[in-house]
């Protein structure tokens, strides 16, 4: 993320400098449209679409005082609920960026490169722990830690609860306002390659999850990816504000390698074993599944591919680091060698000055001689 420098001049209406200065109140007022649909009969069928989750279905539930359970499945519609909630996304990055790290920023008068990574962990770190905080409080509810066989057990999970819905479209609403972000933040042309990787492996991976029925898993790795990346952008934050708190980027470092490994045995475990045992594997769009042995080796090759990426980027990471700490330092020159070395220079040219005056008949020493 770039610098954004706030000019006192006004910049011409429908402007790049005007829209990127102003996008949160634009973008707001987008939003508004959608929420003022809602009051009028004619628009509200439109805005519900945008506004709330679609594909609720109401199941009964056997027993005489039991009440009948609504869940969700996913469909088309929900692009318009994701389009919405980046709209929401992109006001919540412009509040977080305005009050709280630009206010930071200027405390601090970190450097240019500092400040674009201050921006970046602190727009990540806060996004991560709602995310972490949210998504075990799911795995909490829905009771996958006390049962991990509910990981594929029961598949396809066509139906999930709304908070699990809701999750995912949520996901998929922040990673896609981080597109119009690299906009609106000025990123640097050398950076976009970068972020468009790093934020197409979220993309590719949370829809995955989404539309082959695999939630339960991919509510389960993103958790844990989520905390091991929050951990690293809080160390990130404290590194900025005092270089001596280091200690945070050796637990990050152990944690995820342990990450990458449980990504693995989850994957492997739920893909290669739980689904490749189960009864029903036959190819069957209209129910939602997708259990045939192409698309599990599949799943399992991208998820490989990703964690061997991610590892040798954090190898490089981890080499650059050491070779920081070990370069000797360049030598300093020192001072008080160089003041004794003019002194003596100057004690050198008095002497001889001293030795030729001593000689010279112009010294008043040998004037008194002469005169006695």
């Amino acid at each position: 993320m770039g610098i954004r420098k706030k000019s006192s001049k006004t910049p011409p209406v429908l402007s790049h400098e005007f829209i990127i200065q102003n996008h949160a109140d634009i973008v707001s007022c987008l939003a508004m449209l959608f929420l003022l649909g809602l009051m009028f009969e004619i628009t509200a069928k439109v805005a519900v679409m945008f506004v709330t989750l679609q594909y609720n279905v109401t199941i009964p539930v056997e027993g005489f005082l039991a009440e009948p359970v609504s869940l969700y499945h996913y469909g088309i519609k929900d692009v318009a609920t994701v389009f919405f909630y980046m709209l929401v996304a992109i006001i919540l990055h412009a509040v977080i960026q305005e009050y709280v790290l630009d206010k930071i920023n200027r405390r601090m008068h970190f450097s240019k490169t500092k400040h674009s990574k201050f921006n970046e962990s602190g727009q990540l770190s806060a996004f991560y722990f709602f995310s972490c905080a949210w998504g075990a409080s799911i795995i909490v509810s829905e009771n996958y830690l006390s049962d991990p066989t509910s990981l594929w057990k029961g598949y396809p999970h066509t139906y999930f609860p709304f908070q699990m819905k809701f999750f995912y479209i949520s996901q998929l609403a922040y990673w896609f306002h981080s597109f119009p972000e690299l906009y609106f933040q000025k990123t640097k042309k050398e950076d976009i390659p970068r972020q468009l990787v790093y934020i197409g492996l979220y993309l590719f991976h949370i829809i995955g999850a989404y539309v082959l029925n695999l939630n339960h898993l991919g509510l389960v790795l993103l958790v844990l990816h989520y905390f091991v990346e929050f951990l690293f952008h809080i160390s990130r934050l404290f590194y900025f504000s005092n270089e001596k708190y280091q200690k945070g980027f050796s637990l990050w470092a152990v944690l995820f390698v342990l990450g990458r490994l449980l990504t693995l045995i989850l994957s492997v475990l739920t893909v290669g074993f739980g689904l490749a045992r189960a009864e029903n594997q036959a190819l069957d769009i209209s129910s939602g599944n997708f259990n045939i042995l192409t698309i599990r080796v599949s799943v399992l090759a991208s998820i490989c591919i990703t964690q061997a990426f991610m590892m040798w980027k954090f190898i490089n990471f981890q080499l650059r680091r050491w070779r920081e700490h070990s370069s000797p330092q360049p030598s300093q020159k020192r001072r008080p060698v160089a003041s004794k070395g003019k002194s003596s220079r100057k004690e050198k040219e008095n002497g001889v000055n001293g030795t030729v005056t001593s000689n010279g008949a112009d010294s008043p020493r040998s004037r008194k001689e002469k005169s006695s």
